[in-house]
């Protein structure tokens, strides 16, 4: 048994007047008012590791991370970007990008990481986005024994390549990839599993039809066009209402200057963004991890500067949507995302207040991980 002191204690929810927390086994046994004897950390603030709900292991973050999939040592490339994250404080990762289901593989072999929670590769049309991940299905009876056979190898979640995306050649972000019955057969047999579906999702047409299908959360929630940004006010109010998670994209390097044909879309991105916050959908942070420069591993902790400047979240909200919102829509808040007895011991200190301001999250003063410090 020990106990972890500090001078602040965020639960997941809200500060509280607790200030240490009592650790035994990997879990959180009880919080106390104060405690001597206690591993003191000083002015921080002690809160639930955060939880990264879109990353990819497989991606290198280079300038060529799907050029790079097929060379030796993918599996152990995979082990140090998880480690990266770990570094971070992001002690929770769902991997929505796997390749020969090497991250589910990862999860069961090394415990020294975060908890990895994949979805193996996503389930995408032949020559889809992402094809190259070997997710191709098609037809409602070959998208049905995806998800099956996903389950079966210990797949945590299922996510569908709803719309096209621009990484992959010859498939577009404002297009669907599927028929609507195809992706209702993915939402069906995923619950019928009891696994969480998540859908990549750019375009209105790819939102709306996750919504329609009963997905359980959508990433990226762009509302790109062919040429633009346009987003739907009808539709966002259809996404507050149905209780939905909408995993945005955030999180880059300081000093990264966007590509034109993304600089000239971002007031459109900031727009939807402030208006999916505004009409009270749950937003979450996924950060995309991997998929080039810009989004090393570990990126996270910088995604709150688009939840701040671009949706007007709180660094309260921005704490919540990392921790107790994002465990929540991985299925896994009965013990991940809170300081509270009987919850995993996955936690991160930080200097100050970071319900102050959230871009405390960038400098981990601690990291502990099933209650064992890892930095």
């Amino acid at each position: 048994m020990q106990i972890i002191r500090a001078q602040r204690i965020f639960d997941g929810h809200d500060l509280i007047h607790s200030r240490a927390v009592v650790v035994d086994g990997g879990r959180i046994t009880a919080l106390l008012d104060d405690a001597e004897n206690a591993l003191d950390l000083g002015d921080v603030t002690l809160l639930p590791g955060l939880i990264d709900t879109h990353v990819h292991l497989a991606f290198d973050a280079s300038l060529d991370p799907i050029g790079h999939l097929d060379e030796d040592g993918l599996y152990e490339r995979m082990h140090a970007a998880a480690q990266l994250h770990l570094a971070a404080g992001v002690t929770t990762i769902r991997d929505l990008g796997d390749k020969d289901y090497l991250a589910i593989k990862l999860a069961q072999e090394f415990t020294d990481g975060p908890e990895i929670l994949s979805a193996g590769a996503p389930i995408t049309s032949p020559r889809g986005h992402c094809w190259f991940l070997g997710g191709e299905a098609e037809g409602e009876k070959g998208i049905r024994e995806a998800v099956r056979e996903r389950a079966a190898r210990g797949a945590k979640a299922v996510k569908m390549m709803v719309t096209g995306g621009e990484m992959t050649p010859g498939t577009h972000s404002h297009l669907l990839q599927f028929t609507p019955a195809e992706i209702r057969a993915a939402a069906e047999e995923a619950h019928l599993h009891g696994l969480p579906i998540t859908g990549h999702a750019h375009a209105s047409v790819g939102i709306a039809a996750a919504l329609d299908a009963g997905f359980d959360s959508i990433e990226h929630v762009s509302f790109l066009t062919e040429d633009g940004v346009s987003p739907d006010h009808e539709l966002i109010a259809r996404l507050a209402e149905s209780g939905i998670f909408a995993s945005l994209t955030v999180g880059v390097l300081p000093g990264f200057n966007p590509p034109p044909v993304i600089a000239r879309r971002l007031p459109g991105l900031a727009e939807g963004m402030r208006l999916l916050h505004a009409a009270g959908v749950q937003i979450i942070g996924g950060s995309d991890a991997g998929i080039g420069p810009p989004k090393p591993h570990g990126i996270l902790p910088y995604g709150g500067e688009m939840l701040v400047d671009f949706a007007r979240c709180t660094p309260t909200e921005v704490l919540r949507s990392f921790t107790s919102l994002a465990a929540r829509a991985c299925r896994v808040d009965d013990r991940k995302g809170r300081i509270a007895p009987g919850f995993d011991a996955d936690l991160l200190a930080v200097a100050g207040d970071p319900t102050k301001d959230h871009r405390l999250l960038q400098r981990p003063a601690a990291v502990f991980r099933r209650g064992i410090r890892t930095s």
